[in-house]
Parts: structure tokens; sequence; C-alpha cells
């Protein structure tokens, strides 16, 4: 039987607190920070690149934490949270593909923003493309990701990079 390929939320609560992957190894942030809801789809060689693809699904609703306070009375998600969102798949499939260690992002190429997300959306869709997955001393994947509200793209991020790392003192 393969990997599993989809996660719910309980699944991924699950990777947040080191019962997915193992304590020492990558975890996905929980509570507010987990920016995901579910998994749809994963796999190790999809994508253009033939080196994986993620689709992953953030339920929206206006009560979530980030519309009381970004901004006052002009409610928006914050961008950083898409694009952190999009590291914390990359995390996640380097975890899933068998890598040792904690995940760190790393960087990004190149951000653009073309609209937003607003407590009056239903569903944010991430569309992570795997470009390269290093796995050596160092477990590194770098990756292109999109990201959809109700269907219409909003931000675009080329060279995503998480970094796998078993010791993380001297980061």
């Amino acid at each position: 039987m393969g990997k599993q390929q989809s996660f719910d939320k309980a699944e991924l609560i699950k990777a947040g607190t080191g019962e997915m992957f193992g304590e020492e190894n990558s975890k996905l942030p929980s509570d507010n920070m987990l920016m995901v809801d579910r998994i749809i789809s994963m796999n190790d060689d999809g994508g253009e690149f033939g080196k994986g693809e993620i689709i992953a699904e953030l339920d929206i609703n206006p009560d979530l934490w980030f519309f009381d306070c970004h901004f006052k009375g002009d409610p928006v998600m914050p961008g950083c949270l898409g694009l952190d969102a999009m590291w914390q798949l990359v995390g996640f499939y380097l975890a899933w593909s068998g890598g040792p260690g904690r995940g760190r992002a790393l960087g990004v190429g190149e951000v653009k923003f073309t609209g937003q997300i607003l407590p009056t959306a239903k569903k944010v869709t991430y569309k992570i493309v795997m470009k390269r997955v290093i796995k050596r001393s160092l477990f590194m994947g770098i990756a292109d990701g999109i990201v959809e509200v109700d269907g219409r793209e909003i931000y675009k991020a080329t060279d995503l990079k998480v970094g796998l790392f078993t010791d993380t003192s001297k980061f």
C-alpha cells in the first residue's frame, strides 16, 4: 500500500503534536497558526516538474482570529499567513517524504499579491508544485505555490524553500 495522500484536520493536528512524524521531526504549527484545514491530495511524482504536488484547503469564516485585528474596520487575512501556509505545506511534504529533522522556512524567490481574502470568502485553496527535493545531509524542498480564494488566484510565490534540520540550536 502506498503513502497516505490526503489528510483531515484531526490528522494535521497530530502533525503539530509530533504524533505523526515523531517528536524530533517536522511539525505543523498548532492552534491558530495552522493555516490549513485539510490536504485534499499529495503525491511525490506529480506536478509540472514530476517531483510532487499538494492541494490543500482552509475554510474561511468571519470569526477567524486575524479578521478582528487586521485591520480594524477593514478586515483582511494577512498575506504573510497565506505565504506561511505554503511553507507549512512544503515542510509537511518533506516530513511525509521521510525527511528527518525540524522544518524551517528558508526563503522565497518572489511573491505577488493580486487579491485579498475577506471574511465573506468561503474557501482558500493552496496549490504547491515541488520543483526540487534534495535528500542529502540537508533535506530541502523548493516549490512554487498559488493561493486561490473561492476559485480565483490571488497570490503566487516562486521558489518557496524549506529545510529540515536535525539540530536547530545553531540555526
